[in-house]
Formats: C-alpha cells, structure tokens, sequence
C-alpha cells in the first residue's frame, strides 16, 4: 500500500513538558481526512500536575483552566491511542510533525505503545528532500515554506491541520516520488534517513562540548 494523501490521521499533542519520559497530555487534537471529508476532535486533559509556566506560555493552556475543564487524562490518553490504532487497521496513514516526541510521549504514558501502521514526519521529510536549505524548520517555517496557513501556532488542532497540508504538498508538489514509494519502503527511507541525520548532528554536538548521551538515534520511536 501506497501512501494515500487523501487518507490520512494527522495527530498533535500539547503537553506539560519537552521531555517525553516527564511530558503529560494537555491537550489531544487528531484529525481524520478521507478525501474532502475532514472530521477535527481535540479534547482538553487535566494532566493531574502543574503545567509549568513555560508550557502555559506555549500553548496558553493553565493548570487552573485544564483542571476546571479538562477531562481525566487517561480517558484523553487512551481514546487518542485507540483512535490511531483503529485509523492504521482503516488503512490511513499517521501524520506526525516530529514523531519520535508524539509517539514516544505515547509509550512512555502508556507503557506499552507500538507502531503498527505507516508514519509520515512532515518535519523529518523536508530535512532529508531539503536538507541544506537554511533556516529554521519550526511548524511555522514550514507553513511559510510550503504556503500552508498556521491559523494558531501551538493550538494542537491548527499545528495537525497544518502538518497534514504540509504533507500533502510534500508528496503531490514537491517530492511526488514520495507517492510510489509503499508504507514499509517509506518507513523505511524515513527511519534511515533520521539516522544519518543523527549520526552527523551527534558528532557536531560532541564536537562543541555538548553532552550527547541522552541523544535519539532512532525514528519514529525514541530508542
């Protein structure tokens, strides 16, 4: 199977932190697209700790708001994983911007988490088809890259509405060979072309002085 851009999942999470092992779900959006059907769900979590104020800056989401109106987190937690699950048995394709954050902040609060259907990383694709364009590559570079429109930065509904937009004009504007590749060889290219990428950033990061030994080598799961 081919990747389909007209059947795609694409998913975002809002969280408490940046470190998967620590990260708690604040906000889940998943947004399921079947040709020009688009079908948007995002639910507010009480994670059952405080939202650091660094995080409430990001996503403009406070402990008082995500207690008051949030749902118990793992009701949010497993209705996003079953939602994932029953979109890969349907055929359709993951669309993750960054996905060793999303997926592994996954695992790490379900403990049991696995990748059983196709990923596309927007974020990984334009590193690897573009990779010495200069410039930051943050979801709004992008958007302004690929004349996507960002409609709210760090709200998770618009940041996976946009990496789905972003995806689509990645596999039928830019990089169309992308489309004759099917799900396991894109997997494939994905999680290999991540490692180089790694490999070479890990020796620049050692070669400043900066402390590696925490580093990801590996796609779309943290290793």
């Amino acid at each position: 199977m081919n990747f389909d851009a007209s059947k795609m999942l694409s998913f975002d999470l809002e969280t408490t932190s940046v470190n998967t092992r620590e990260a708690k779900i604040v906000t889940s959006a998943v947004i399921r697209i079947a040709g020009r059907d688009v079908v948007k769900k995002e639910t507010l979590a009480d994670p059952g700790v405080e939202i650091p104020e660094a995080a409430a800056k990001i996503h403009g989401i406070t402990t008082e708001k995500a207690r008051a109106e949030g749902r118990p987190h793992d009701e949010v937690l497993h209705e996003t994983v079953n939602a994932i699950k029953a979109a890969w048995d349907e055929g359709f394709t993951l669309i993750v911007y960054n996905a060793p954050y999303d997926l592994s902040v996954l695992r790490n609060l379900t403990g049991d988490f696995t990748v059983t259907g196709p990923v596309f990383d927007p974020y990984l694709i334009d590193r690897v088809k573009d990779r010495y364009r200069k410039g930051k590559r943050t979801l709004g570079d992008l958007c302004r890259e690929y004349k996507v429109t960002l409609d709210n930065a760090h709200e998770a509904t618009a940041d996976a509405l946009a990496a789905a937009r972003i995806a689509w004009k990645q596999v039928n504007q830019r990089w169309p060979e992308l489309k004759d590749m099917d799900s396991d060889e894109l997997m494939e290219f994905q999680a290999v072309n991540f490692y180089d990428l790694a490999v070479d950033q890990k020796k620049y990061f050692e070669g400043i002085g900066r402390d590696v030994s925490d580093f990801n080598m590996s796609w779309p799961l943290q290793g």
